[in-house]
């Protein structure tokens, strides 16, 4: 473990969260599934994006399968070079840097995914950590995701928050003890986020940075000085 428990951070989803890319997985697995000629409705792929392929697809056709993870990917590769970063999302970053807080991008993405979706949100100076798909065994909402973003940075589970767009973000935070943000960006309603157990709602990132000083983030920080 690196850095010191006594310091305070966030974890940040990103696919959904800080990336408008819910819905192009989506309809990514949806042609995964037809070619397969499997019908699954795009509702139900959509409420289970931010589960890794380990966990999405037993929760959607019962067994994982590594041919249909290769599919999707397939699919997504042509959305990935047409990422549309949330309006405000790198500033969102800078501000909580800013204030003292450790910076980690708690992303389940493939390394070679992940750093596209890094240039594309273009703020390097203002993260700390990342960890991807091989650094975890389950992905969301399994807390292994949680526990290594808190292990690489050196986090307590009391002294960071995480910020997701879904309730298996919600859920992966709680499972871990980590407090946490929704989005309303990836797709999920505020009342759904906070049955899942999020502490705070807000609409996007945009709108978290517009309230960061009302939020949890940065009250828990500066309780603490």
């Amino acid at each position: 473990m690196t850095g010191s428990t006594s310091s305070r951070g966030v974890l940040f989803d990103v696919d959904g969260t800080l990336v408008d890319t819910s819905y192009q997985h989506t309809i990514a697995w949806w042609h995964a599934f037809r070619d397969r000629g499997l019908e699954v409705p795009l509702r139900e792929i959509h409420r289970a994006i931010g589960m890794g392929a380990d966990m999405l697809l037993p929760h959607l056709i019962g067994h994982d399968d590594t041919d249909l993870s290769s599919a999707h990917g397939h699919y997504f590769a042509p959305y990935l070079e047409q990422v549309q970063v949330f309006a405000a999302a790198p500033e969102l970053l800078r501000a909580c840097k800013e204030r003292g807080l450790v910076v980690v991008l708690a992303s389940s993405s493939q390394e070679q995914e992940l750093a596209r979706l890094r240039r594309e949100i273009n703020a390097e100076d203002a993260i700390d950590h990342a960890t991807a798909a091989a650094d975890v065994e389950q992905s969301k909402p399994a807390p292994d995701l949680v526990q290594t973003a808190l292990d690489k940075s050196g986090l307590a589970p009391a002294d960071a928050v995480m910020v997701g767009d879904t309730k298996w973000d919600v859920e992966a935070a709680a499972k871990a003890g980590v407090a946490c943000i929704g989005l309303m960006c990836g797709g999920w309603g505020a009342e759904e986020l906070r049955e899942a157990g999020a502490a705070e709602v807000w609409a996007s990132p945009e709108d978290l940075l517009a309230h960061l000083d009302d939020s949890i983030l940065v009250r828990r920080n500066e309780a603490t000085r």
